[in-house]
C-alpha cells in the first residue's frame, strides 16, 4: 500500500497556523473527517489522545506522526499539515513539530497504521524530502513529492533487493549487521534503521538493519549473513535476544543513537572495538558504555515486572470477583469459596496470582543472562514463594513445612537476580571448555548448574529473607491511625511524580508485592487501594479544570480533557501526560498534592482492595468503596481548584 493511496488533496493543509498541539491535533482530526476516513470525529480524537498519553508521537527533527487504531474509523486513510510557525509536541530533541502526519487506521485492518508508520518514518529521515514537503504551496504539489519519492523509494529498493541477491549468489554478504527495536516509539524502530543503512551506504558499507518493530520483526538476519557479517549493532530500547551472534561482535547501544549517531556505531564495529559474544554470554560491556548501572538493574526489574504484572491483575481480580461472588458468607472463614462459582474464580485466581514471583524472579534472570537465565530464576521465584530452607530438610524423613517462612517479594526480587548474574558466571566459567562441548552448554549445562546453584544460595538465603518479610508484615499489620495514613500519602503522591514513570511504578510495584501475603482488609490490601487511588486522581484534576475554570484552558485542551473522567476512573495515570508535557510547572506539584490528599484519607478510611487494577470499575470489591470514591473525589477537587487558581487565564 503507498502512502499516496491514502492521502488525497482534501485531506492536505500547508502553511497552516495553529496555536498549541491540541489545535494542531484538532485540525488534522478535520482534515480525515473531509477525507471520509472516519464516522466519529469525537471517537477518533479520543483514540488519537489516548496513544499521545503512552508517549508523545513525536519523532524528533520538526516531525510528529500522531496515529490511531479505533472503531470510529471507517477506512485506513492519512491527513497531513505543515504548520511553518511550529507547534510544542514534546519531542525527544526539543524542536517544536511544523511537519505532522495523522494516521488513521480501523479495528481488525492487521497493522495498516504500522506499515504506514514504517514506510512514512524511513522516508522523513531523508532531510531533502521532509523540506520538499515543508516548502509544498499547494496539496497538490505536496502529493507530487510524495509520488516521487516513493517512486524513487521503489526504484532504490528494487535495485538494492538484486544487488543484495547478486551480492549473496557470488557469496557476498553485509560487512554489518544491525537490529532496532523499541517497545513504544514505533517510528523509532524504523527511523534507526533507516539512518543506519543510509550512513553506511556513504561510507560504502553494505548494512542490513532488522527491525523489531510493533508489527513483528521485518528484514530477518539469515543465519548465513551472520556467519559472514564483521559484527552486530544492537539499536534497541529492549532486551534482545543474542544468542545467535556467538562469536560476533555485538555492540549495545539504545534506538535513539541509531537515529542520531550511526557513524559511530559503525566504526565500532569496523575498529573491532565492541565486545565478542561468546555462547550466549552478553558481555557487561556492551551495555555499560550507554547505560549506568542504575538504569541496567532497573532495565533488569522492569523486565521481570512487565512479565509479571499480567499474572497479578488477571489473578488479582478473579479473586476479587470471588469475594463480590461470595458475600453471603462474608465475615465467615468460609468467604470467597463458599459456593461454587466462588471457589472457580477463587481458585484460578490464586493459581494465576501464585505465578506472580516465580515470572518476576525469572524474566529478571532472563533479562539479565538471556534465555539460560530463565529456568533458574523460576526456580529462585518457587523458593521463595515456599520459603524451602536447609532446617526443612534437616527435618527429614517427616519434613516439618512450619519451619519454612516465604521470603515474599523481596526475596523474589533477589532470587532474580541471583540468578541472572550466577548464570552469567557459569557461562563465563565454561568458556574454556572443548568446542566439542558447545551444543550441550544450553540445553544440559548451563540449566542444570544455573539451578543447582541458584537453589542452593536459596536454601542458605531464605531464612534471611523469611525473617525481612515476617518483619515487614508485621510492621504494615501494626501501622495505625497517622502510620498508615503517612503511607496511604507517600504511595499516593508517588504515581503523579511522573505519570507511569519510575516513580509511579515503584509505588505500583510495592503495593502490589504486598497484595502477595495480604489478608482480606488487611494493611497490604490498604495500600494498594490508597495507591489506586491516587493513580486515579492526576487525570481526573486535568478533566475538572477544564471543565468548570474554562477561561484557564484553551478550546482545545477543554475538549480534550473530557477524556481524562474516563481515564481517571480506569486508573490510566497517563492520561495527565500530554498536560503535564506542555505545562509541568503547574501541572506535577498539583496532581502530586492532590493524590496523597485521596491515598491518605483511603488509608484513613480504612478503604482496601484485593484487585490490583481496575479503578472504578472495580469498585463493587472495594472495601469502604463510598469513603474511598469520597477521598478519590477530595484529592482531585483540592487538585483541580489549586491548579485553576494557580494557572494564568488563556487569551484564545
Amino acid at each position: 500500500m503507498k502512502i499516496t493511496d491514502l492521502l488525497k488533496p482534501e485531506g492536505i493543509k500547508v502553511g497552516a497556523a495553529a496555536a498549541s498541539q491540541m489545535d494542531a491535533i484538532d485540525q488534522l482530526v478535520a482534515l480525515q473527517d473531509a477525507s471520509g476516513n472516519i464516522s466519529d470525529k469525537a471517537g477518533y480524537k479520543e483514540g488519537i489522545l489516548a496513544r499521545e498519553a503512552e508517549f508523545s508521537t513525536a519523532v524528533g527533527d520538526g516531525i510528529a506522526i500522531p496515529h490511531a487504531k479505533v472503531a470510529a474509523v471507517k477506512k485506513p486513510g492519512l491527513a497531513a499539515m505543515t504548520v511553518p510557525g511550529g507547534v510544542d509536541w514534546s519531542a525527544p530533541d526539543g524542536q517544536p513539530a511544523d511537519l505532522m502526519f495523522m494516521i488513521a487506521a480501523p479495528e481488525g485492518e492487521a497493522n495498516t497504521h504500522l506499515e504506514m508508520l514504517a514506510n512514512l518514518s524511513a522516508m522523513l529521515m531523508h532531510a531533502d524530502f521532509a523540506n520538499a514537503l515543508r516548502a509544498a504551496k499547494t496539496p497538490e504539489e505536496f502529493l507530487k513529492v510524495i509520488d516521487d519519492a516513493e517512486a524513487a523509494r521503489d526504484a532504490e529498493a528494487a535495485s538494492k533487493a538484486a544487488a543484495a541477491a547478486a551480492q549473496a549468489s557470488a557469496g557476498n554478504f553485509p560487512k554489518i549487521l544491525a537490529i532496532t527495536a523499541c517497545p513504544t516509539g514505533i517510528a523509532h524502530t524504523y527511523m534507526a534503521a533507516e539512518n543506519l543503512e543510509k550512513k553506511a551506504a556513504e561510507m560504502g558499507i553494505q548494512l542490513k538493519a532488522e527491525t523489531q518493530g510493533s508489527a513483528g520483526a521485518k528484514n530477518v538476519l539469515t543465519a548465513e549473513e551472520i556467519a559472514h557479517a564483521e559484527g552486530i549493532i544492537i539499536a534497541a530500547d529492549k532486551n534482545v535476544d543474542r544468542a545467535r551472534f556467538a562469536g560476533k561482535q555485538v555492540y549495545s547501544t539504545n534506538v535513539s543513537a541509531g537515529i542520531n549517531d550511526p557513524e559511530r556505531l559503525i566504526n565500532i564495529i569496523l575498529n573491532h572495538e565492541a565486545p565478542v559474544q561468546e555462547g550466549t554470554v552478553v558481555e557487561a560491556g556492551a551495555a555499560a558504555e550507554t547505560e549506568s548501572v542504575g538504569s541496567q538493574i532497573y532495565k533488569h526489574l522492569m523486565n521481570g515486572v512487565s512479565h509479571m504484572l499480567p499474572f497479578v491483575i488477571g489473578g488479582g481480580i478473579l479473586t476479587a470477583l470471588a469475594f463480590l461472588f461470595d458475600m453471603g458468607a462474608a465475615g465467615t472463614g468460609a468467604y470467597g469459596s463458599s459456593t461454587f462459582i466462588a471457589a472457580f474464580f477463587k481458585k484460578i485466581g490464586e493459581e494465576a496470582f501464585g505465578m506472580m514471583l516465580p515470572i518476576l524472579a525469572g524474566y529478571i534472570a532472563m533479562s539479565i543472562a538471556d534465555r539460560p537465565g530463565l529456568a533458574p530464576g523460576v526456580v529462585g521465584g518457587l523458593m521463595a514463594k515456599s520459603g524451602i530452607n536447609l532446617a526443612f530438610l534437616q527435618s527429614a524423613p517427616e519434613f516439618d513445612s512450619s519451619v519454612c517462612v516465604s521470603g515474599g517479594f523481596i526475596a523474589a526480587l533477589a532470587a532474580g537476580f541471583l540468578a541472572g548474574y550466577l548464570t552469567n558466571f557459569i557461562k563465563k566459567a565454561c568458556d574454556n571448555l572443548p568446542d566439542s562441548l558447545e551444543g550441550i552448554k544450553p540445553i544440559l549445562l548451563y540449566p542444570v548448574c544455573g539451578i543447582l546453584v541458584t537453589g542452593a544460595v536459596m536454601y542458605v538465603l531464605n531464612p534471611i529473607f523469611g525473617a525481612l518479610n515476617t518483619a515487614m508484615n508485621n510492621f504494615l499489620g501494626g501501622m495505625q491511625g497517622a502510620n498508615i495514613i503517612l503511607l496511604g500519602a507517600i504511595v499516593g503522591g508517588m504515581m503523579s511524580i511522573d505519570f507511569g514513570g519510575p516513580f509511579n511504578k515503584a509505588s505500583y510495584v510495592f503495593s502490589t508485592g504486598l497484595l502477595a501475603d495480604a489478608a482480606l482488609g488487611g494493611p497490604g490490601q490498604v495500600v494498594m487501594a490508597a495507591c489506586m487511588a491516587g493513580g486515579m486522581v492526576p487525570p481526573i484534576v486535568v478533566a475538572l479544570s477544564t471543565t468548570f475554570f474554562k477561561n484557564k484552558w484553551s478550546k482545545a485542551d477543554r475538549d480534550a480533557g473530557l477524556v481524562n473522567y474516563i481515564m481517571g476512573l480506569s486508573f490510566i495515570s497517563e492520561g495527565a501526560i500530554p498536560f503535564a508535557a506542555a505545562d509541568p510547572g503547574h501541572i506535577i506539584p498539583t496532581c502530586v498534592i492532590g493524590s496523597a490528599i485521596a491515598g491518605a484519607m483511603s488509608a484513613a478510611f480504612g478503604c482496601y482492595s484485593p484487585a490490583p487494577h481496575g479503578g472504578a470499575w472495580v469498585l463493587p470489591v472495594i472495601g469502604n468503596p463510598v469513603m474511598w470514591i469520597a477521598a478519590i473525589l477530595v484529592g482531585s477537587v483540592v487538585g483541580a481548584v489549586i491548579l485553576s487558581f494557580w494557572k494564568k487565564p488563556v487569551e484564545e
